[in-house]
């Protein structure tokens, strides 16, 4: 299980440190920003998904590993979901009223949380 473990965790590593730092940019510099903000719009609920997902399997696999590694997994499983399921609906919301002040602290705080989640993986793959 510490092999599969592993793999899952270096693939949720990956992909959300991929998705943050490389394939938000990307869409921007691409694409018209109309149409990045369009595309980026659709893709959150998926990365969280994704992440929430991976986290989840994460988990499992790391079930008898020790608590740390498991419950730091779970925190970012269920941070996933909650972000899926609110953050990110308010954050629409602030987009589509136009209310930038609150746009910019709930996206900032979207950031944050990525980067929370990056830095636990990190943490987590290093004590392996």
């Amino acid at each position: 299980m510490n092999t599969a473990a592993l793999l899952v965790i270096a693939l949720l590593f990956g992909g959300t440190t991929l998705f943050a730092f490389a394939f938000a940019g990307f869409l921007f510099k691409a694409l018209p920003a109309e149409t990045a903000r369009a595309t980026i719009r659709k893709a959150f609920p998926y990365f969280y998904l994704f992440v929430a997902i991976t986290a989840s399997l994460a988990a499992i696999f790391s079930y008898n590993r020790d608590t740390f590694t498991l419950v730091t997994l779970v925190v970012i499983a269920i941070t996933s979901i909650a972000a899926r399921q609110s953050l990110m609906p308010a954050i629409n919301a602030a987009t589509d009223s136009n209310n930038k002040k609150r746009f910019a602290l709930l996206h900032g705080a979207s950031v944050v949380l990525t980067l929370a989640h990056i830095a636990a993986l990190a943490f987590v793959l290093a004590r392996f």
